[in-house]
Protein backbone atom coordinates (compact mmCIF):
# COMPACT_ATOMS: atom_id res chain seq x y z
CA UNK A 1 0.00 0.00 0.00
CA UNK A 2 1.76 3.33 -0.67
CA UNK A 3 1.20 6.34 1.24
CA UNK A 4 -0.30 9.57 -0.47
CA UNK A 5 0.99 12.92 1.74
CA UNK A 6 -0.57 15.88 0.21
CA UNK A 7 1.09 19.32 0.92
CA UNK A 8 -1.19 21.22 -1.45
CA UNK A 9 -2.37 23.82 1.68
CA UNK A 10 1.54 24.30 2.55
CA UNK A 11 3.96 23.88 -0.58
CA UNK A 12 1.00 24.16 -3.21
CA UNK A 13 0.40 27.37 -1.28
CA UNK A 14 3.99 28.79 -2.34
CA UNK A 15 2.83 29.19 -6.00
CA UNK A 16 2.73 32.39 -7.19
CA UNK A 17 -0.28 34.50 -6.45
CA UNK A 18 -1.86 31.51 -4.53
CA UNK A 19 -2.86 32.44 -0.49
CA UNK A 20 -5.99 30.13 0.42
CA UNK A 21 -8.22 31.81 2.98
CA UNK A 22 -9.03 30.16 6.20
CA UNK A 23 -12.47 28.96 4.96
CA UNK A 24 -10.82 27.75 1.89
CA UNK A 25 -8.09 25.66 3.48
CA UNK A 26 -11.22 23.91 5.52
CA UNK A 27 -12.94 23.37 2.59
CA UNK A 28 -10.08 21.39 0.93
CA UNK A 29 -8.94 19.67 3.84
CA UNK A 30 -12.58 18.30 4.17
CA UNK A 31 -12.58 17.10 0.62
CA UNK A 32 -9.05 15.85 0.66
CA UNK A 33 -9.80 13.80 3.62
CA UNK A 34 -13.01 12.90 3.64
CA UNK A 35 -14.00 12.49 -0.10
CA UNK A 36 -11.12 11.32 -1.47
CA UNK A 37 -9.26 10.01 1.49
CA UNK A 38 -5.92 11.03 1.22
CA UNK A 39 -3.55 9.38 4.28
CA UNK A 40 -2.13 12.95 5.07
CA UNK A 41 -1.91 16.35 4.55
CA UNK A 42 0.05 18.94 4.88
CA UNK A 43 -1.27 22.32 6.37
CA UNK A 44 0.57 25.14 7.02
CA UNK A 45 3.98 26.39 8.03
CA UNK A 46 4.31 27.35 11.68
CA UNK A 47 4.70 30.81 12.41
CA UNK A 48 3.69 32.44 9.00
CA UNK A 49 1.24 34.79 10.30
CA UNK A 50 -1.64 35.21 12.22
CA UNK A 51 -4.33 34.49 9.61
CA UNK A 52 -2.13 31.18 8.49
CA UNK A 53 -2.41 30.12 12.66
CA UNK A 54 -6.31 31.01 12.61
CA UNK A 55 -6.61 28.29 9.41
CA UNK A 56 -4.82 26.22 11.16
CA UNK A 57 -6.97 25.94 14.39
CA UNK A 58 -10.00 26.22 12.10
CA UNK A 59 -8.68 22.57 10.31
CA UNK A 60 -7.31 20.94 13.59
CA UNK A 61 -10.52 21.79 15.14
CA UNK A 62 -12.75 20.09 12.50
CA UNK A 63 -10.13 17.25 12.45
CA UNK A 64 -10.24 16.72 15.76
CA UNK A 65 -14.43 16.30 15.51
CA UNK A 66 -14.07 13.63 12.61
CA UNK A 67 -11.12 11.57 13.65
CA UNK A 68 -8.89 13.13 11.47
CA UNK A 69 -6.50 15.11 13.77
CA UNK A 70 -3.64 12.57 13.39
CA UNK A 71 -3.45 13.42 9.88
CA UNK A 72 -2.90 17.09 9.70
CA UNK A 73 1.04 17.88 10.03
CA UNK A 74 2.03 21.60 9.87
CA UNK A 75 5.94 21.85 8.74
CA UNK A 76 8.40 23.13 11.88
CA UNK A 77 11.52 24.43 11.96
CA UNK A 78 14.92 23.89 14.06
CA UNK A 79 13.87 26.58 16.31
CA UNK A 80 14.03 25.42 19.21
CA UNK A 81 10.18 25.39 20.86
CA UNK A 82 8.85 28.38 18.93
CA UNK A 83 7.66 26.23 16.22
CA UNK A 84 6.31 23.29 18.45
CA UNK A 85 4.52 26.20 20.75
CA UNK A 86 2.85 27.69 17.54
CA UNK A 87 1.69 23.93 16.64
CA UNK A 88 0.47 23.18 19.93
CA UNK A 89 -1.25 26.21 20.78
CA UNK A 90 -3.05 25.87 16.60
CA UNK A 91 -4.32 22.50 17.71
CA UNK A 92 -1.77 20.23 15.67
CA UNK A 93 -0.22 16.95 17.07
CA UNK A 94 2.37 16.07 14.02
CA UNK A 95 5.14 18.66 12.68
CA UNK A 96 7.11 18.08 9.68
CA UNK A 97 10.53 18.76 11.27
CA UNK A 98 12.83 20.93 8.31
CA UNK A 99 16.76 19.99 8.45
CA UNK A 100 19.36 20.26 6.37
CA UNK A 101 19.75 17.55 4.04
CA UNK A 102 23.28 18.63 2.08
CA UNK A 103 26.39 19.49 3.86
CA UNK A 104 26.63 22.59 1.68
CA UNK A 105 22.90 23.88 2.78
CA UNK A 106 24.10 23.42 6.56
CA UNK A 107 27.40 24.95 6.13
CA UNK A 108 26.38 27.71 3.78
CA UNK A 109 23.26 28.31 4.84
CA UNK A 110 22.90 27.65 8.56
CA UNK A 111 27.26 28.21 9.08
CA UNK A 112 27.01 24.94 11.60
CA UNK A 113 28.78 21.74 11.54
CA UNK A 114 27.09 18.67 10.97
CA UNK A 115 27.04 17.79 14.49
CA UNK A 116 25.87 21.06 15.76
CA UNK A 117 23.00 20.65 13.59
CA UNK A 118 22.70 17.48 14.93
CA UNK A 119 22.20 19.06 18.33
CA UNK A 120 19.98 21.36 17.80
CA UNK A 121 17.56 18.56 15.65
CA UNK A 122 17.81 16.58 18.76
CA UNK A 123 16.73 18.61 21.39
CA UNK A 124 13.57 20.06 19.19
CA UNK A 125 12.66 15.98 18.56
CA UNK A 126 12.93 15.37 22.60
CA UNK A 127 10.93 18.42 23.15
CA UNK A 128 7.79 17.33 20.75
CA UNK A 129 8.26 13.81 21.83
CA UNK A 130 8.17 15.64 25.86
CA UNK A 131 4.86 17.22 24.38
CA UNK A 132 3.66 14.27 22.72
CA UNK A 133 3.84 16.27 19.11
CA UNK A 134 4.73 13.36 16.65
CA UNK A 135 7.66 14.30 14.58
CA UNK A 136 8.70 13.54 10.96
CA UNK A 137 11.51 14.60 9.44
CA UNK A 138 12.51 16.64 6.14
CA UNK A 139 15.91 16.19 4.71
CA UNK A 140 15.85 19.81 2.92
CA UNK A 141 18.00 19.33 -0.46
CA UNK A 142 18.42 15.91 -0.29
CA UNK A 143 18.51 15.27 -3.69
CA UNK A 144 21.73 17.44 -3.96
CA UNK A 145 23.36 16.07 -0.81
CA UNK A 146 22.96 12.30 -1.54
CA UNK A 147 24.52 13.31 -4.87
CA UNK A 148 27.41 15.51 -3.60
CA UNK A 149 27.64 14.99 0.11
CA UNK A 150 26.49 11.16 0.32
CA UNK A 151 29.03 10.84 3.52
CA UNK A 152 26.86 14.04 5.35
CA UNK A 153 23.43 11.99 4.64
CA UNK A 154 24.35 8.97 5.87
CA UNK A 155 25.98 10.66 8.84
CA UNK A 156 22.37 11.98 9.78
CA UNK A 157 20.40 9.73 9.10
CA UNK A 158 22.58 7.07 11.20
CA UNK A 159 22.21 9.23 14.16
CA UNK A 160 18.54 10.49 13.30
CA UNK A 161 17.13 6.80 13.50
CA UNK A 162 17.83 6.51 17.42
CA UNK A 163 15.66 9.21 18.04
CA UNK A 164 11.74 8.42 17.80
CA UNK A 165 11.11 10.17 14.16
CA UNK A 166 8.14 8.44 12.88
CA UNK A 167 9.30 9.17 8.89
CA UNK A 168 12.48 10.64 6.91
CA UNK A 169 11.25 12.67 4.04
CA UNK A 170 13.45 13.10 0.92
CA UNK A 171 12.84 15.84 -0.97
CA UNK A 172 14.34 16.52 -5.03
CA UNK A 173 14.19 20.37 -3.07
CA UNK A 174 15.27 21.78 -6.82
CA UNK A 175 13.99 19.44 -8.84
CA UNK A 176 17.09 18.13 -10.58
CA UNK A 177 16.55 14.40 -10.85
CA UNK A 178 15.48 12.20 -13.20
CA UNK A 179 14.15 8.71 -13.14
CA UNK A 180 17.20 6.90 -13.44
CA UNK A 181 19.14 8.35 -10.62
CA UNK A 182 16.32 8.89 -8.22
CA UNK A 183 15.51 5.07 -8.38
CA UNK A 184 19.38 4.79 -7.70
CA UNK A 185 19.24 7.36 -4.53
CA UNK A 186 15.98 6.16 -3.61
CA UNK A 187 17.20 2.22 -3.30
CA UNK A 188 20.49 3.32 -1.55
CA UNK A 189 18.46 4.82 1.15
CA UNK A 190 16.02 1.79 1.27
CA UNK A 191 19.00 -0.99 1.29
CA UNK A 192 20.74 1.09 4.26
CA UNK A 193 18.13 1.86 6.38
CA UNK A 194 15.13 -1.38 5.90
CA UNK A 195 13.63 -0.47 8.84
CA UNK A 196 12.68 3.26 8.11
CA UNK A 197 9.66 5.26 6.80
CA UNK A 198 10.36 7.19 3.82
CA UNK A 199 8.60 9.94 1.48
CA UNK A 200 9.59 10.85 -1.67
CA UNK A 201 9.02 14.43 -2.41
CA UNK A 202 9.58 15.80 -6.12
CA UNK A 203 9.18 18.97 -7.57
CA UNK A 204 8.70 19.53 -11.12
CA UNK A 205 11.09 21.80 -12.87
CA UNK A 206 12.63 19.01 -15.51
CA UNK A 207 8.78 18.15 -16.18
CA UNK A 208 9.79 14.62 -14.24
CA UNK A 209 7.41 14.78 -11.22
CA UNK A 210 5.79 11.73 -12.08
CA UNK A 211 8.09 9.83 -13.48
CA UNK A 212 10.66 10.21 -10.32
CA UNK A 213 7.38 9.17 -8.19
CA UNK A 214 7.26 6.42 -10.35
CA UNK A 215 11.28 5.62 -9.79
CA UNK A 216 10.64 5.96 -6.45
CA UNK A 217 8.23 3.72 -5.58
CA UNK A 218 10.27 0.84 -7.79
CA UNK A 219 12.77 1.45 -5.63
CA UNK A 220 10.84 0.98 -2.55
CA UNK A 221 9.40 4.06 -0.98
CA UNK A 222 6.26 3.38 0.01
CA UNK A 223 5.87 7.71 0.76
CA UNK A 224 4.66 10.04 -1.62
CA UNK A 225 4.00 13.88 -1.38
CA UNK A 226 1.60 15.60 -4.32
CA UNK A 227 0.03 18.51 -4.87
CA UNK A 228 -3.67 18.83 -6.27
CA UNK A 229 -3.41 20.17 -9.54
CA UNK A 230 0.74 20.11 -9.56
CA UNK A 231 0.45 23.26 -7.66
CA UNK A 232 4.15 24.53 -5.85
CA UNK A 233 6.95 26.65 -6.05
CA UNK A 234 8.61 27.46 -9.85
CA UNK A 235 7.36 24.55 -12.06
CA UNK A 236 5.28 23.05 -9.06
CA UNK A 237 4.79 19.72 -7.68
CA UNK A 238 4.21 15.92 -8.33
CA UNK A 239 0.13 16.61 -9.43
CA UNK A 240 -2.20 14.01 -6.94
CA UNK A 241 -4.33 13.06 -10.29
CA UNK A 242 -1.46 11.51 -12.17
CA UNK A 243 0.68 9.99 -9.39
CA UNK A 244 -2.75 8.20 -8.67
CA UNK A 245 -3.34 6.58 -11.72
CA UNK A 246 0.71 5.73 -12.41
CA UNK A 247 -0.03 3.99 -8.84
CA UNK A 248 -2.37 1.99 -10.01
CA UNK A 249 -2.01 1.61 -13.69
CA UNK A 250 1.92 1.42 -14.23
CA UNK A 251 2.76 -0.07 -10.51
CA UNK A 252 0.08 -1.90 -9.96
CA UNK A 253 -0.15 -1.02 -6.25
CA UNK A 254 -3.25 0.52 -4.07
CA UNK A 255 -3.41 3.42 -2.15
CA UNK A 256 -6.38 4.39 -0.13
CA UNK A 257 -7.83 6.95 -2.20
CA UNK A 258 -11.10 7.01 -4.05
CA UNK A 259 -10.01 8.23 -7.57
CA UNK A 260 -13.78 9.34 -8.36
CA UNK A 261 -13.69 11.70 -6.09
CA UNK A 262 -10.07 13.62 -7.91
CA UNK A 263 -11.82 15.35 -10.23
CA UNK A 264 -13.99 17.10 -7.15
CA UNK A 265 -11.08 17.94 -5.28
CA UNK A 266 -8.77 19.63 -8.73
CA UNK A 267 -12.37 21.72 -9.38
CA UNK A 268 -12.33 22.64 -6.25
CA UNK A 269 -8.75 23.89 -5.84
CA UNK A 270 -8.33 25.16 -9.09
CA UNK A 271 -11.49 27.71 -8.01
CA UNK A 272 -9.80 28.89 -4.66
CA UNK A 273 -6.60 28.78 -6.17
CA UNK A 274 -7.04 31.09 -9.13
CA UNK A 275 -4.92 28.85 -11.20
CA UNK A 276 -6.52 27.48 -14.54
CA UNK A 277 -6.07 23.61 -15.17
CA UNK A 278 -4.60 23.17 -18.64
CA UNK A 279 -7.28 21.52 -20.65
CA UNK A 280 -4.71 19.05 -22.07
CA UNK A 281 -3.61 18.18 -18.07
CA UNK A 282 -3.71 14.11 -17.71
CA UNK A 283 -6.68 12.95 -15.83
CA UNK A 284 -8.15 16.24 -14.81
CA UNK A 285 -7.85 18.52 -17.99
CA UNK A 286 -11.10 19.26 -19.99
CA UNK A 287 -10.67 17.94 -23.15
CA UNK A 288 -8.35 14.75 -22.17
CA UNK A 289 -11.60 12.39 -21.84
CA UNK A 290 -13.23 13.96 -25.67
CA UNK A 291 -12.29 11.89 -28.75
CA UNK A 292 -12.06 14.32 -32.16
CA UNK A 293 -12.13 12.35 -34.90
CA UNK A 294 -14.55 10.58 -35.92
CA UNK A 295 -12.49 7.42 -36.31
CA UNK A 296 -12.09 7.09 -33.07
CA UNK A 297 -15.45 7.60 -31.58
CA UNK A 298 -15.90 4.41 -35.02
CA UNK A 299 -13.25 2.40 -32.90
CA UNK A 300 -14.99 2.52 -29.28
CA UNK A 301 -18.41 1.76 -30.97
CA UNK A 302 -16.26 -1.60 -31.91
CA UNK A 303 -15.15 -3.15 -28.99
CA UNK A 304 -13.32 0.18 -27.24
CA UNK A 305 -10.73 0.09 -29.98
CA UNK A 306 -9.32 3.79 -28.96
CA UNK A 307 -9.75 3.18 -25.15
CA UNK A 308 -6.74 2.77 -22.50
CA UNK A 309 -7.39 1.69 -18.79
CA UNK A 310 -7.39 5.90 -17.71
CA UNK A 311 -11.34 5.31 -18.29
CA UNK A 312 -12.91 8.84 -17.21
CA UNK A 313 -15.74 7.08 -15.13
CA UNK A 314 -13.20 5.73 -12.75
CA UNK A 315 -12.76 9.88 -12.36
CA UNK A 316 -15.76 11.23 -12.24
CA UNK A 317 -16.11 11.89 -15.26
CA UNK A 318 -17.73 10.86 -18.68
CA UNK A 319 -16.04 10.38 -21.89
CA UNK A 320 -17.06 13.08 -24.67
CA UNK A 321 -16.81 12.82 -28.22
CA UNK A 322 -16.14 16.53 -30.05
CA UNK A 323 -18.38 17.88 -32.76
CA UNK A 324 -16.31 20.06 -35.03
CA UNK A 325 -14.56 19.40 -38.46
CA UNK A 326 -13.19 16.41 -38.17
CA UNK A 327 -15.75 15.00 -36.82
CA UNK A 328 -17.35 12.26 -38.49
CA UNK A 329 -20.69 10.36 -38.41
CA UNK A 330 -19.73 8.33 -35.65
CA UNK A 331 -18.78 11.27 -33.04
CA UNK A 332 -21.92 12.68 -33.99
CA UNK A 333 -23.72 8.96 -33.07
CA UNK A 334 -22.01 9.16 -29.93
CA UNK A 335 -23.38 12.55 -29.11
CA UNK A 336 -26.96 11.34 -29.77
CA UNK A 337 -26.99 8.34 -28.51
CA UNK A 338 -26.49 10.14 -24.90
CA UNK A 339 -29.28 12.53 -25.79
CA UNK A 340 -31.88 10.17 -27.15
CA UNK A 341 -31.89 10.95 -30.23
CA UNK A 342 -32.14 8.44 -33.22
CA UNK A 343 -31.82 9.90 -37.36
CA UNK A 344 -31.51 8.26 -40.37
CA UNK A 345 -28.65 7.95 -43.04
CA UNK A 346 -30.00 10.87 -45.23
CA UNK A 347 -30.32 13.42 -41.54
CA UNK A 348 -27.09 11.87 -40.48
CA UNK A 349 -25.26 13.24 -44.02
CA UNK A 350 -27.11 16.88 -43.69
CA UNK A 351 -25.96 17.18 -39.71
CA UNK A 352 -22.49 16.16 -40.79
CA UNK A 353 -22.53 18.29 -43.45
CA UNK A 354 -23.18 21.35 -40.98
CA UNK A 355 -21.31 20.42 -38.14
CA UNK A 356 -18.57 20.18 -40.42
CA UNK A 357 -19.21 23.47 -41.93
CA UNK A 358 -19.27 25.37 -38.23
CA UNK A 359 -15.85 23.08 -37.91
CA UNK A 360 -14.31 25.05 -40.65
CA UNK A 361 -15.15 28.09 -39.49
CA UNK A 362 -12.72 27.15 -36.69
CA UNK A 363 -15.70 27.02 -34.01
CA UNK A 364 -16.05 23.93 -31.65
CA UNK A 365 -20.11 22.76 -31.41
CA UNK A 366 -20.87 21.86 -27.98
CA UNK A 367 -22.90 18.49 -27.70
CA UNK A 368 -25.89 20.81 -26.50
CA UNK A 369 -25.74 22.82 -29.64
CA UNK A 370 -27.09 19.38 -31.35
CA UNK A 371 -30.80 19.20 -30.85
CA UNK A 372 -30.89 22.84 -31.90
CA UNK A 373 -28.31 22.05 -35.12
CA UNK A 374 -30.55 19.00 -36.04
CA UNK A 375 -34.55 21.08 -35.39
CA UNK A 376 -32.80 23.60 -37.93
CA UNK A 377 -31.00 21.86 -40.87
CA UNK A 378 -33.57 19.41 -40.89
CA UNK A 379 -36.78 21.86 -40.68
CA UNK A 380 -34.59 24.20 -43.23
CA UNK A 381 -33.93 21.45 -45.35
CA UNK A 382 -37.77 20.13 -45.54
CA UNK A 383 -38.50 23.92 -46.47
CA UNK A 384 -35.99 24.32 -48.85
CA UNK A 385 -37.85 23.45 -52.45
CA UNK A 386 -40.65 25.43 -51.26
CA UNK A 387 -39.21 28.71 -50.62
CA UNK A 388 -40.04 31.58 -52.92
CA UNK A 389 -38.05 34.14 -51.50
CA UNK A 390 -33.96 34.01 -50.96
CA UNK A 391 -30.81 36.01 -50.36
CA UNK A 392 -28.65 35.59 -53.32
CA UNK A 393 -25.97 37.85 -51.89
CA UNK A 394 -25.28 40.32 -49.16
CA UNK A 395 -22.79 42.67 -48.00
CA UNK A 396 -22.45 44.48 -44.62
CA UNK A 397 -19.91 46.99 -43.82
CA UNK A 398 -19.14 48.69 -40.77
CA UNK A 399 -16.70 51.57 -40.31
CA UNK A 400 -16.15 53.74 -37.33
CA UNK A 401 -17.99 57.33 -37.22
CA UNK A 402 -20.48 55.91 -40.43
CA UNK A 403 -23.83 54.24 -40.01
CA UNK A 404 -23.40 50.28 -40.68
CA UNK A 405 -24.95 49.83 -44.37
CA UNK A 406 -26.24 46.59 -46.14
CA UNK A 407 -26.49 46.15 -49.57
CA UNK A 408 -28.13 42.92 -50.82
CA UNK A 409 -30.08 40.94 -53.49
CA UNK A 410 -32.50 38.94 -52.70
CA UNK A 411 -34.80 36.71 -54.90
CA UNK A 412 -38.69 36.84 -55.24
CA UNK A 413 -40.67 33.98 -57.24
CA UNK A 414 -38.29 34.24 -59.19
CA UNK A 415 -37.66 37.90 -60.07
CA UNK A 416 -34.01 39.31 -58.47
CA UNK A 417 -33.68 42.82 -56.33
CA UNK A 418 -31.11 44.55 -55.13
CA UNK A 419 -31.16 47.91 -52.38
CA UNK A 420 -28.85 49.30 -50.25
CA UNK A 421 -29.75 51.15 -46.94
CA UNK A 422 -28.09 52.71 -43.71
CA UNK A 423 -28.80 51.83 -40.18
CA UNK A 424 -28.23 51.89 -36.56
CA UNK A 425 -26.68 48.39 -36.56
CA UNK A 426 -25.57 45.56 -39.45
CA UNK A 427 -29.03 43.83 -39.05
CA UNK A 428 -31.57 46.81 -38.97
CA UNK A 429 -29.59 48.47 -42.13
CA UNK A 430 -30.29 44.39 -43.60
CA UNK A 431 -34.19 45.08 -42.78
CA UNK A 432 -34.02 48.55 -43.96
CA UNK A 433 -33.24 47.52 -47.50
CA UNK A 434 -35.38 44.82 -47.53
CA UNK A 435 -38.06 47.10 -46.07
CA UNK A 436 -37.02 49.22 -49.69
CA UNK A 437 -37.36 46.43 -51.91
CA UNK A 438 -40.84 45.72 -50.17
CA UNK A 439 -41.93 49.43 -50.61
CA UNK A 440 -41.17 49.59 -54.14
CA UNK A 441 -43.29 46.00 -55.03
CA UNK A 442 -46.13 47.47 -53.07
CA UNK A 443 -46.12 44.88 -50.34
CA UNK A 444 -46.74 44.56 -47.03
CA UNK A 445 -43.77 43.85 -44.66
CA UNK A 446 -44.06 42.60 -40.98
CA UNK A 447 -43.71 44.53 -38.20
CA UNK A 448 -41.05 43.13 -35.81
CA UNK A 449 -41.79 43.05 -32.27
CA UNK A 450 -39.08 41.25 -30.73
CA UNK A 451 -35.56 40.16 -30.93
CA UNK A 452 -33.15 38.17 -28.49
CA UNK A 453 -30.17 36.62 -28.82
CA UNK A 454 -29.06 33.20 -26.91
CA UNK A 455 -26.70 30.46 -26.93
CA UNK A 456 -28.25 27.36 -26.27
CA UNK A 457 -27.67 25.74 -22.88
CA UNK A 458 -24.44 24.67 -22.15
CA UNK A 459 -23.18 26.29 -25.54
CA UNK A 460 -20.37 28.79 -25.94
CA UNK A 461 -20.34 32.15 -27.23
CA UNK A 462 -17.99 31.36 -29.73
CA UNK A 463 -19.54 28.53 -31.31
CA UNK A 464 -23.68 28.73 -32.13
CA UNK A 465 -25.74 31.90 -31.89
CA UNK A 466 -29.71 31.34 -31.64
CA UNK A 467 -31.38 34.46 -32.85
CA UNK A 468 -35.47 34.21 -32.14
CA UNK A 469 -37.12 37.15 -33.80
CA UNK A 470 -41.08 38.18 -32.74
CA UNK A 471 -43.13 39.28 -35.92
CA UNK A 472 -46.48 41.20 -36.28
CA UNK A 473 -47.80 40.43 -39.67
CA UNK A 474 -51.62 41.21 -40.53
CA UNK A 475 -52.75 41.27 -37.00
CA UNK A 476 -50.82 37.84 -36.15
CA UNK A 477 -48.32 37.27 -34.21
CA UNK A 478 -45.60 34.51 -34.63
CA UNK A 479 -41.65 33.63 -34.27
CA UNK A 480 -38.62 32.30 -36.30
CA UNK A 481 -35.74 31.52 -35.54
CA UNK A 482 -32.16 31.41 -37.57
CA UNK A 483 -29.37 29.63 -35.87
CA UNK A 484 -25.43 30.10 -36.81
CA UNK A 485 -21.91 31.23 -35.42
CA UNK A 486 -22.54 34.75 -36.54
CA UNK A 487 -25.35 36.23 -34.30
CA UNK A 488 -26.66 38.64 -37.41
CA UNK A 489 -26.36 35.71 -39.74
CA UNK A 490 -28.44 33.73 -37.30
CA UNK A 491 -30.98 36.93 -37.24
CA UNK A 492 -31.20 36.73 -41.50
CA UNK A 493 -31.74 33.02 -41.13
CA UNK A 494 -34.48 33.73 -38.77
CA UNK A 495 -35.69 37.02 -41.16
CA UNK A 496 -35.63 34.60 -44.36
CA UNK A 497 -37.75 32.52 -42.77
CA UNK A 498 -40.24 34.67 -41.72
CA UNK A 499 -40.28 36.10 -45.49
CA UNK A 500 -40.92 32.76 -46.85
CA UNK A 501 -43.85 32.20 -44.38
CA UNK A 502 -45.91 34.92 -45.36
CA UNK A 503 -45.37 34.56 -49.03
CA UNK A 504 -47.80 30.60 -47.71
CA UNK A 505 -50.51 32.99 -46.38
Amino acid sequence: MIEIMDTTLRDGEQTSGVSFAAHEKLSIAQVLLGDLGVNRIEIASARVSEGEFEAVRRVATWASRTAHLDKLEVLGFVDGSVSLDWIESAGCRVMNLLCKGSFKHVTEQLRKTPQQHLDDITAVVNEATRRKIDVNVYLEDWSNGIQHSADYVFFMVDHLKELPIKRFMLPDTLGILNPGNTYEYCKQMVDRYPDLNFDFHAHNDYDLAVANVYSAIRAGIKGIHTTVNGLGERAGNAPLSSVLAVIKDQLHEETSLREEKINKASRLVETYSGIHIPPNKPIIGEHVFTQCAGVHADGDSKNNLYCNELLPERFGRVREYALGKTSGKANIRKNLETLGIDLDENSMRKVTERIIELGDKKEMVTPEDLPYIISDVLHHDNMQEEQRIRILNYSLSLAQGLKPVASLKIEINGEAYEESASGDGQYDAFVRALRHIYSRLNRPFPMLTNYSVSIPPGGRTDAFVQTVISWNYAGIDFKTRGLDADQTEAAIKATVKMLNRIEEQ
